[in-house]
């Protein structure tokens, strides 16, 4: 009895030394280059926080964080190549509400959106913005409709499934009752140029993505999809003042990693972002761009995606958007 007391003594403590060894044995996350895979072209709104977050990301992290754009299929590349990358932490994805949209948009997205990939924080928020063209004579929302209804009108998005695609097809095709082609890119920045070289009249945007060309005159601003006007844009009304009261929407873009990394790793790269949003000088990054922080805990970010996954399945089925 005492021989076997003593064996399993020994053996408790072999195994007690193994697993320090082990623990010791395994670099701190991260011990490499970090990579922030972005679902969109350069100059939208993906884009724009992940190269905003990027440095500060790496200071905070003691690593270099590396900004890679992977965009098409309306942000479905990028988040199907995120969701089967090794799950380490050293490959994560930044994506916008287009995320949420694209369960009801694509039948075969090659993952699940709530199993596959996990919203590590969510990060900001904006109103989208709808942009005329500088051939376009209409001022105003409620004048493009009416243009729209004696003529051919299109616009451009950052592709079919994002939620300015969505929030156009609500706009024109259920309140305003007119029909305006959906013309898709890859990404907002192609978008917003096809508006100013005239291949379409206008394009629905997230507000960041256009503040620049707005404010240069190089676009013109129709309305902002917030609950109240845009700091960024001022001088743009809301769809509620262009007479169609209730409505609201925005884009929000979120840091996903795959659905297997290590809960500890989800939580730092929460962590980091929380702290990075709560500095002012970064608060102010934001405003002059057209974002709001957003924030909160990984459970609150699961709880949001969960929500807006079933809120823009609904409104899919209201607009009959597909996949052009």
């Amino acid at each position: 009895m005492r021989t076997t007391r003593r064996a399993l003594s020994v053996l408790a403590l072999a195994a007690g030394l193994l697993g320090g060894w082990s623990s010791l044995a395994q670099p701190t996350w991260p011990a490499r280059p970090v990579r922030l895979v972005v679902a969109f072209a350069p100059a939208g709104p993906a884009d724009i926080i992940a190269r905003l977050l990027a440095q500060r990301l790496g200071e905070a992290l003691g690593q270099t964080v590396v900004v890679e754009n992977r965009p098409g299929a309306a942000g479905s590349i990028a988040s199907n190549a995120v969701a089967h990358a090794e799950p380490d932490g050293y490959t994560l994805l930044v994506n916008t509400s287009s995320y949420a949209v694209n369960p009801a948009m694509q039948r075969n997205l090659g993952f699940d959106a709530e199993k596959d990939l996990t919203l590590a924080a969510l990060v900001a928020s904006s109103p989208n913005l709808i942009v005329a063209g500088p051939g376009v004579k209409a001022r105003t929302l409620k004048e493009v409709m009416a243009q729209a209804r004696s003529g051919t009108f299109n616009y451009a998005t950052a592709g079919a499934g994002t939620t300015p695609h969505l929030t156009a097809e609500y706009l024109f095709k259920v309140l305003g009752k007119v029909n305006v082609t959906h013309v898709p890119f890859q990404g907002a920045g192609p978008a917003l140029n096809a508006a100013m070289a005239g291949t379409t009249q206008l394009a629905s945007v997230a507000l960041p993505a256009a503040v620049e060309m707005v404010k240069s005159g190089r676009l013109r601003g129709l309305v902002v999809t917030g609950a109240k006007r845009s700091p960024a844009l001022p001088e743009v009304p809301t769809v509620a003042e262009s007479g169609f009261p209730g409505f609201e929407d925005v884009t929000w873009v979120g840091i996903f990693a795959p659905g297997r990394t290590p809960d500890a790793i989800v939580q730092r790269v929460n962590r980091e972002v929380t702290t990075i949003l709560r500095e002012p000088q970064f608060q102010a990054r934001l405003a002059a761009t057209g974002f709001e922080p957003m924030g909160g805990s990984v459970p609150q970010a699961r709880e949001y995606l969960h929500n807006e996954i079933a809120k823009w399945a609904r409104v899919v089925r209201e607009t009959g958007a597909k996949v052009d």
